[in-house]
């Protein structure tokens, strides 16, 4: 993992992306319960993978990227929720869901890359049985 910087994440750039579309989507939405709801998970994406990777600790880190994950998921039920209510178009709320989508799984496997280096991290080195004679 040789990022300098959190905005050298891809995950970091697509969430970014995504969060300004939906702020723009639901610029003009009445429900504003809803709106303000959903701006605010999308922000909280890449907020989250932002302050995680500030942290300068992988289990913080990790922690970080699991609170963007769950924020995502809970933006995908609202992308749901906007289209069944007639806030968003069905294709927008599709195209939209597909990248929620693809952040999850980019998030799931920023997480496992990071905990299979905090494993072999943290494990000590075997010593070596061989005597020397």
């Amino acid at each position: 993992m040789a990022t300098q910087t959190f905005e050298d994440l891809e995950v970091w750039k697509r969430s970014c992306r995504q969060a300004v579309m939906v702020c723009r989507q639901m610029g003009e939405c009445a429900n504003f319960p809803l709106k303000d709801q959903m701006q605010r998970a999308a922000i909280s994406v890449p907020s989250n993978i932002a302050e995680g990777h500030e942290r300068d600790s992988k289990k913080d880190f990790i922690r970080f990227l699991r609170i963007a994950k769950g924020s995502n998921g809970e933006l995908r039920t609202q992308l749901y929720l906007a289209a069944e209510l007639n806030y968003l178009a069905r294709e927008t709320m599709r195209t939209m869901t597909a990248e929620s989508k693809e952040i999850a799984a980019m998030l799931q496997g920023l997480i496992k890359a990071l905990q299979r280096q905090e494993t072999h991290t943290a494990s000590p080195e075997t010593p070596s049985l061989k005597t020397e004679n």
